[in-house]
């Protein structure tokens, strides 16, 4: 995309245009009527794999471990702590605000929130390292609902295509 000072969430449309780069390149054995200053246009993989499971970017969210801890104990459970130094409480703190990046996935009807290992991503996708079986069905949306989604939470299994005016 090129860059016009606008933030992306401002732009009206999103369109595809080039991105203006200065490479070096060195070519062994180039051929006779190569000259130098030449432009060009070029698709440049950073990375490739074949054969991977991949989920849309827009699946993944991230929970710290505090939130899937506080997920996971039953509403109105109480919990008891033993003391803890002050040194190991710091050292927990930091812990418990560390982000583990996940996704929801449909069991038993039900939203589950699985930890993940991302790899390459695409433009649209990502891929999965483990975490996810193939076949698992996992929850897309917009971001604002995965944030707010918790495990346990009942879903409805809905695969059709939003018509255009209810992509806002």
């Amino acid at each position: 995309m090129r860059s016009t000072g606008v933030a992306t969430s401002q732009q009206a449309t999103a369109s595809e245009e080039a991105k203006d780069f200065k490479v070096v390149v060195t070519v062994t054995d180039p051929p006779p009527d190569l000259r130098p200053g030449l432009s060009t246009t070029a698709k440049i993989t950073t990375a490739s794999r074949s054969s991977v499971l991949a989920i849309p970017i827009q699946a993944l969210s991230v929970r710290t471990k505090a939130q899937l801890e506080q997920e996971k104990a039953a509403p109105g459970a109480v919990h008891a702590a033993a003391p803890v130094s002050k040194d190991a409480s710091k050292d927990k703190d930091k812990d418990q605000k560390e982000d583990v990046p996940g996704v929801f996935v449909i069991r038993n009807k039900k939203a589950e929130f699985v930890p993940v290992t991302t790899g390459i991503a695409g433009t649209s996708d990502i891929e999965v390292v483990n975490g996810l079986r193939e076949g698992d069905e996992v929850i897309t949306g917009s971001y604002k609902i995965l944030r707010t989604l918790r495990s346990g939470s009942s879903v409805k299994i809905d695969n059709s295509v939003p018509k255009k005016e209810d992509e806002t």
